[in-house]
């Protein structure tokens, strides 16, 4: 009796070596986080706890945003983080309070990925925040770490934000109106100083799983 010829494993992923970067990210994911983990001074046993818990889900999560990427950005799958050619001078600078308002005042919706520009004693940078309330009325926008904002950018400082834990880190707030290149030195962590270009930041797990919710097609 002849034996049939094994049946290959039926996999989410297409070849062997999307399945090798897909482990490649997740370990790199596991060590930054739970080294992030480690320093961070969590006293509260039940908090630390569901971090963990929900560590595993919001790992594999952000590893196939990298592995299922449609967008214009490279993905280093060693290091787990997004590659693109930086720009010489920050784009956040360039802004046009007039467009900025007229796009989100069409656009604006809750959980929308947004850009926020950052500029403090440090530098400046991008960093991806997600729209959580509006206010039609009076025509802001609250960002679920920066806090509010009118629609063309302007940002409403809220020294009690408790997402905001050292406000002498943040500076300069402005939302910015969505783009390819905003979003794309964003998700890739580019920082400018006072002699141009330097080194990139890492993105948190948040900002990695914003990133995975982007439409690079309109951003919308």
């Amino acid at each position: 009796m002849v034996t049939p010829p094994a049946q290959p494993q039926v996999n989410i992923f297409s070849d062997s070596q999307q399945q090798t970067h897909f482990a490649e990210i997740c370990n790199a994911l596991y060590e930054r986080e739970l080294s992030s983990l480690a320093q961070q001074p969590i006293s509260n046993i039940s908090l630390l706890q569901r971090k963990l818990g929900g560590l595993r889900h919001h790992v594999k999560r952000a590893a196939y945003h990298f592995i299922h990427h449609t967008g214009p950005l490279s993905v280093d799958v060693h290091n787990a983080s997004w590659q693109a050619k930086q720009s010489a001078t920050c784009m956040g600078r360039r802004r046009d309070k007039d467009k900025t308002h007229q796009w989100f005042a069409q656009y604006a919706r809750s959980g929308l990925p947004v850009v926020v520009y950052v500029k403090n004693i440090h530098g400046e940078y991008l960093e991806l925040d997600s729209i959580d309330r509006i206010d039609t009325e009076t025509q802001k926008l609250h960002s679920n770490k920066f806090g509010w904002f009118a629609m063309n950018g302007t940002h409403d400082i809220d020294l009690t934000s408790s997402n905001i834990r050292d406000h002498s880190t943040v500076g300069e707030c402005v939302l910015l109106r969505p783009s390819n290149a905003i979003f794309s030195a964003a998700c890739c962590g580019h920082t400018w100083n006072h002699k141009g270009r330097s080194q990139p930041r890492t993105l948190t797990l948040r900002e990695l799983l914003l990133s995975g919710s982007i439409n690079w097609k309109n951003f919308r």
